[in-house]
């Protein structure tokens, strides 16, 4: 809840510096932002990326850390801005409710961002689907493509959590109806079409990435593409204006740039490369977000999102809190104080911090406070930070908004001004096997042994290894732990990794790698989110946690 009226959307873009021709409002708090604003100007801002340690299952505040720093850096007098992912319907009305930060650190109008917003995602979803309606059409007139319906890889999308769509049978009925074949859905955020629209740089780039779109392979399993169904102009058309970044604002006027929302379990995990350029063009401290633990989110944004546009951050802060590392140190009950398990579950923070310097990034600690978090625990975990010569301090910004991160902004500030932006150092090489790739992952990024590829995933990486397709990987895996395993809690060790499938996105630039058990088709749970939301007088109630 906004604790002032948001700010109309033209001053907030004035603040950036935004010519007004370039602005196209919906409505009084909400834009598109042209691409043509920033063109010709060289990304200039600092670039501070936000991830986490291993969250628990109800999220440690990554957001509203990020919306908290960025309003601390404002008042502090710094020129800043926050770029963030859109959220998904999935579990804005499943398990986490809304997306858009927390309590007086959130990104506004948030029921307008938690829904409908600027449409994006359900032009991704038009764009998908299209392309899905064209293979099963090409289908049905003799597959003049080529393509085997054995062998095609592309499913529908829809952005809710829907596990009866997992898998499915199309082309019942008779002839008229179809090839008949097996199938299945995906959540939008996992849609290959969203990872294309956060990664492209450009209208052009973007129709590109959608014909190198392979959909499956004939019979003498060649790829078929969306440019070989003559699918990529019509799909450009429906994303023409979804590509355009959207503008908002924090609950206390600071821009944000919320645009694009691939999740870091199943996709790539980070908001789209012209929202980033956006931000830092007109912004000189530009705060985003990477989505779950540094294994997943952040671990993506420098080896797939930095790799491809050539992005130099240069800091990452680490969201911890004391409820989640209680909960790696074995507690069961987090809302009650324990600081043998929070000095056990130090291990998962300690291990973050280490993947965060191999990449050759300075880490700050950002502890996100709950109120029923004590000062010992507070105090333990900022003395373990100070110990390892790591800076730290608390957020308070759900509390007390941008006055409340004041202390975390100044941390940031200081370590900015000694901290030059760099290249990343990669986990692994271009040129390297699919099987050195994830090796040097799993060992460098998770702490693991090695890496065990499943008979069908090692048949697909040597078949993409002789088309000479050497690309990054994406790993989807359980975020509720450092290993494939949600059960393994803390810092694991002495286990292995395997990879069960293996699929080519060929139009994002990435192979996703999928390990243990996790679905690209969530389900709800046994208590949605969705039963808590209402309309009362003409307002929206029960989408954010805690507005009962």
């Amino acid at each position: 809840m906004s604790p002032t009226p948001p700010r109309r959307i033209a001053d907030v873009a004035a603040d950036l510096g935004l010519d007004p021709e370039h602005v196209l409002p919906y409505g009084r708090h909400k834009a598109k932002v042209a691409l043509e604003a920033f063109a010709d100007r060289p990304p200039k801002g600092k670039l501070v990326l936000v991830s986490a340690i291993t969250p628990t299952r109800a999220g440690e505040g990554k957001t509203t850390t990020s919306v908290g720093l960025s309003m601390g850096l404002a008042k502090r007098g710094v020129r800043a801005a926050v770029a963030l992912r859109e959220p998904s319907l999935g579990p804005v009305f499943g398990i986490k409710g809304g997306g858009t930060g927390g309590g007086r650190a959130q990104v506004v109008p948030p029921d307008d961002i938690n829904l409908h917003f600027t449409g994006d995602l359900h032009a991704i979803t038009s764009a998908h689907n299209l392309l899905a309606a064209l293979v099963d059409n090409d289908l049905h007139f003799g597959a003049k493509s080529g393509l085997d319906p054995r062998r095609v890889s592309w499913p529908r999308v829809l952005d809710m959590n829907d596990r009866a769509l997992r898998q499915i049978t199309l082309g019942l009925g008779g002839l008229g109806q179809g090839v008949p074949r097996e199938s299945g859905f995906d959540i939008t955020a996992a849609s290959e079409v969203m990872a294309v629209l956060c990664l492209a740089e450009s209208e052009t780039d973007l129709e590109a990435r959608l014909g190198r779109i392979v959909v499956g392979r004939t019979a003498k399993r060649e790829p078929v593409t969306a440019a070989d169904l003559g699918a990529a102009g019509a799909m450009t058309a429906l994303l023409r204006d979804a590509l355009m970044p959207n503008l908002a604002q924090t609950a206390e006027g600071t821009p944000a740039i919320v645009h694009g929302g691939p999740f870091a379990n199943i996709a790539h995990g980070c908001s789209s490369v012209l929202g980033t350029r956006l931000a830092q063009s007109h912004a000189d401290v530009v705060v985003t977000e990477a989505g779950f633990g540094f294994d997943l989110g952040g671990e993506k944004f420098l080896d797939i999102k930095c790799r491809s546009a050539g992005l130099e951050p240069a800091l990452v802060v680490l969201v911890a809190t004391c409820r989640a590392l209680e909960a790696h140190g074995g507690a069961e009950d987090l809302e009650a104080p324990n600081l043998p398990a929070l000095e056990a579950g130090l291990a998962n923070l300690d291990h973050h911090l280490d993947a965060v310097a191999a990449y050759g990034l300075k880490p700050v600690v950002a502890v996100n406070v709950f109120p029923h978090d004590t000062e010992e625990e507070l105090q333990r975990l900022l003395d373990h930070c100070a110990a390892r010569g790591v800076p730290a301090a608390p957020c308070r910004g759900f509390a007390e908004g941008g006055e409340g991160a004041l202390e975390i902004a100044d941390v940031v500030r200081d370590a900015l001004a000694e901290a030059e932006p760099k290249a990343p150092a990669y986990a692994y090489a271009m040129d390297a096997s699919y099987a050195e790739k994830i090796d040097a992952l799993a060992k460098r990024v998770y702490g693991a042994d090695g890496v065990d590829l499943a008979p069908v995933a090692k048949r697909t990486l040597a078949r993409l290894e002789k088309e000479g397709l050497r690309l990054p990987v994406c790993v989807a895996k359980t975020p509720l732990s450092i290993s494939d395993d949600a059960k393994k809690i803390g810092r694991p060790r002495g286990f292995r990794m395997t990879v069960r499938e293996a699929r080519l996105s060929a139009g994002a630039g990435f192979v996703v790698l999928l390990l243990g058990d996790v679905m690209t088709m969530p389900g709800l749970p046994r208590e949605p989110s969705a039963r808590h939301v209402r309309v009362e007088g003409g307002r929206i109630r029960g989408l954010m946690q805690g507005d009962g």
